[in-house]
């Protein structure tokens, strides 16, 4: 028991351009490296139904890709697959199991894994592996998810994730939220910890509240900087934290109903924790605008008025991060001191 948190097992044309311009910068932050590298960029793809892989390569020179269950079993005996130069490869791997591959090519060796899940019953879902840190080191794959709700996940869903296997899943949702849809767990969950975050309620009643702001956009800017400030909200993350540096936790899930308002603050914060810039961070937190466009451009197109709920917009998150630097001079003071976070040891379990 950690205070009183459970341990039981338990959109549109018009902005098309705009969309592909944050697809564009993010992608080039988290896997451009120097020119002068033989691997430009390389992403592995995972198809959201089928759940079938392949590798996306911008690259010179002959390259080999290894496989394994997890990092440590790559088998780099045996490539599973052979080429030269960029191109999209389709690759003949279980399509029931998560996979971690290391490409190599000529002296450079890089890990990956796919970093936004195939999840069908799933839009937000995504792995905190693979970011470049500011020393050049690189955030673990496999350890730490962030998503959107997860009452909707398939069977399927459910068997690729016990194949990690997540262990662990932190819940922000407000019981309301919760009860109304329940979490849908794979077996290998023995650990979950609701820490209901008020702020980013997207229940029917916290949409109906929030439509009823003047100024939606100022609105959600606000509950940015609550976030980061409310004492209870301070409280949450201080307390997600001490989950997260527990070293049996991870594999872990933190999630809140869209992922992208109380669960894209705590990447944020995560993200800051192991060394990763602030640029690659904003850029990770737009490609929620990418993601959740299935779940929601319906409901935006008949009420256009409600978009900035239901999207991510760089001023958002930016409020919280000047909040941050406003009240406590840094980011790194609001994380050591604010929410006790051992920076040495969250590298050390979450850094390659």
């Amino acid at each position: 028991m950690i205070g009183n948190i459970s341990t039981n097992s338990v959109y549109l044309p018009c902005i098309i351009n705009m969309v592909k311009e944050e697809v564009n910068n993010y992608q080039e932050r988290t896997s451009l490296l120097t020119m002068d590298k033989a691997i430009r960029k390389a992403h592995i793809i995972r198809e959201k139904y089928t759940k079938e892989a392949s590798l996306r390569l911008e690259a010179k020179g002959n390259w080999s890709l290894y496989a394994g269950s997890s990092v440590n079993t790559i088998n780099r005996a045996t490539p599973i697959l052979t080429g030269n130069g960029s191109g999209s490869f389709f690759l003949s791997v279980s399509t029931y199991s998560r996979i971690y591959f290391e490409l190599v090519c000529g002296t450079e060796r890089l890990l990956l894994s796919e970093r936004h899940l195939p999840m069908a019953g799933g839009y937000n879902f995504r792995d905190l592996g693979g970011f470049r840190t500011t020393d050049g080191r690189y955030t673990k794959w496999g350890k730490l998810f962030r998503a959107d709700e997860l009452s909707n996940l398939t069977a399927d869903d459910l068997k690729y994730l016990s194949s990690i296997p997540v262990t662990s899943v932190i819940d922000f949702r407000a019981q309301s939220e919760a009860r109304r849809s329940p979490d849908k767990l794979p077996p290998t969950v023995h650990f979950t910890y609701p820490i209901a975050i008020t702020p980013g309620n997207l229940s029917s009643e916290g949409i109906q509240s929030n439509m009823l702001k003047t100024n939606i956009d100022s609105h959600m800017k606000h509950m940015n900087r609550l976030l980061v400030s409310n004492p209870a909200c301070v409280r949450a993350f201080r307390i997600f934290f001490a989950i997260v540096q527990n070293n049996l936790s991870a594999p872990l899930i933190f999630h809140c109903s869209a992922g992208k308002d109380r669960a894209g603050m705590a990447t944020a914060l995560v993200l800051f924790a192991l060394g990763v810039d602030e640029a690659t961070v904003m850029d990770d937190y737009l490609m929620s605008k990418i993601y959740l466009s299935d779940k929601y451009d319906a409901f935006i197109a008949k009420y256009p008025r409600a978009e900035s709920i239901f999207t991510v917009k760089r001023m958002f998150l930016q409020a919280g991060i000047n909040q941050i630097k406003r009240e406590h001079g840094s980011i790194m003071n609001f994380l050591t001191r604010e929410l006790k976070v051992d920076i040495v040891r969250m590298r050390r379990l979450y850094l390659e």
